[in-house]
C-alpha cells in the first residue's frame, strides 16, 4: 500500500475489524442477471446482506439509493440532494469515515466510493478483497436486516463533475491528448463476445484494461501498485487525462479508483457508457 500515492482510499480487512465502531460500512452488492431482452436484470443484494454482512454494515441498493431513477438509463449519477439524503439515511455525516464493499464484484463498492468523491466526501475507502476476503479470514459476521441507525447530517460540500456525457467522449475521439479507457473484458472490447449493450465492440479509439484484470483472482484484492502502474502505463493511461467507461459506469469506477490511487489527477467516468453509446448508431464504434 505504501507504493500508492493515495493509499487511504483502500483499507485492509484487519484495519476494518479493528475500527468497526468508528466507520459506517456500506454493503453495495448488486447482481446483474443476463436477460436477452434487456441485456440484464438488476437484482439488489439485500438477500445476500441478510444471510451475512460485516457487523454494523448498512445495505446500499445502488440502483435505488444512489442512482437517478428518473433517467432512462440504469445507474446514472443521482442529484446531489438525493445522494445527500441517502447518506443521511445510512447514518453518514460529513465527518464520517465510510468503507464500501460488496459480496459480488468489487466495482459496486468502487462506484459508491466514486460517488462519494464526486460529491466532495474524501473520507471514504474501498475494502480490499471485499466480503470474499472477510469471510475467508473467518471474521465476525452479522445476519438479518441492518440495525436501526440514527440519521446523519451529510451535506454535499461540492460537486466535482467527475462524470462526463457523450459529447466529451465524442470530442476525445482522435485526440491523442486524452485516453478513453474501456473497463470491460477483452471479448466485449473487440466485439467477439459477452454483453454488447446494443452494437458490439468499443468506443472508437479507446483502449482496454478490464476492471477484472486489476485484481488478484486468488484473493479478490487489488494488485500491487507497481503492477497496476505497469498495466496502466501499457495502455497509455498515466500521462494524459482519462475517461473511463464500461457498460453502465460501474466497472469503470474500479479503473478510476486505481488511477486516483496511483496519483492521477484528471480522471472522469462516462456515466452512461455503452448503455447509451452502443444504442446510438450515430456514435462511432470499432470491433476487432
Amino acid at each position: 500500500m505504501a507504493d500508492f500515492v493515495h493509499p487511504e482510499f483502500l483499507v485492509e480487512t484487519d484495519w476494518l475489524a479493528r475500527h468497526l465502531d468508528q466507520v459506517v460500512a456500506l454493503d453495495c452488492t448488486t447482481h446483474l442477471i443476463p436477460d436477452p431482452k434487456a441485456t440484464y436484470a438488476i437484482k439488489p443484494g439485500c438477500e445476500d446482506f441478510e444471510k451475512g454482512h460485516i457487523p454494523g454494515a448498512r445495505f446500499c441498493d445502488v440502483a435505488r439509493d444512489v442512482s437517478d431513477s428518473a433517467q432512462n438509463l440504469n445507474f446514472m449519477r443521482p442529484k446531489p440532494e438525493d445522494f445527500a439524503a441517502a447518506m443521511r439515511r445510512f447514518g453518514i455525516s460529513n465527518s464520517t469515515r465510510v468503507v464500501t464493499y460488496s459480496t459480488a464484484n468489487p466495482w459496486w463498492a468502487t462506484r459508491v466510493w466514486w460517488l462519494l468523491r464526486e460529491f466532495g466526501h474524501d473520507n471514504a475507502a474501498v475494502l480490499n478483497g471485499g466480503w470474499q476476503k472477510w469471510i475467508a479470514e473467518h471474521r465476525a459476521v452479522e445476519t438479518g436486516p441492518a440495525s436501526p441507525t440514527t440519521p446523519g447530517d451529510f451535506r454535499v460540500s461540492e460537486v466535482r463533475n467527475l462524470m462526463v456525457g457523450k459529447d466529451a467522449v465524442k470530442a476525445a475521439i482522435g485526440d491523442a491528448g486524452i485516453c478513453t479507457l474501456n473497463a470491460l473484458l477483452p471479448a466485449q472490447h473487440d466485439g467477439s463476445g459477452g454483453n454488447s449493450y446494443g452494437r458490439p465492440g468499443r468506443i472508437a479509439g479507446s483502449v482496454n484494461l478490464p476492471a477484472a484484470h486489476l485484481l488478484d483472482p486468488a484473493t479478490n484484492t487489488f494488485l500491487p501498485a507497481d503492477e497496476l502502474r505497469r498495466r496502466m502505463a501499457e495502455v497509455g493511461a498515466l500521462d494524459r487525462p482519462v475517461i473511463t467507461y464500461c457498460g453502465g459506469g460501474i466497472a469503470a469506477s474500479a479503473d478510476a479508483l486505481v488511477l486516483v490511487m496511483l496519483g492521477h489527477t484528471d480522471v472522469r467516468i462516462y456515466d452512461a457508457s455503452l448503455s447509451e453509446w452502443a444504442k446510438d448508431a450515430s456514435l462511432p464504434m470499432q470491433t476487432g
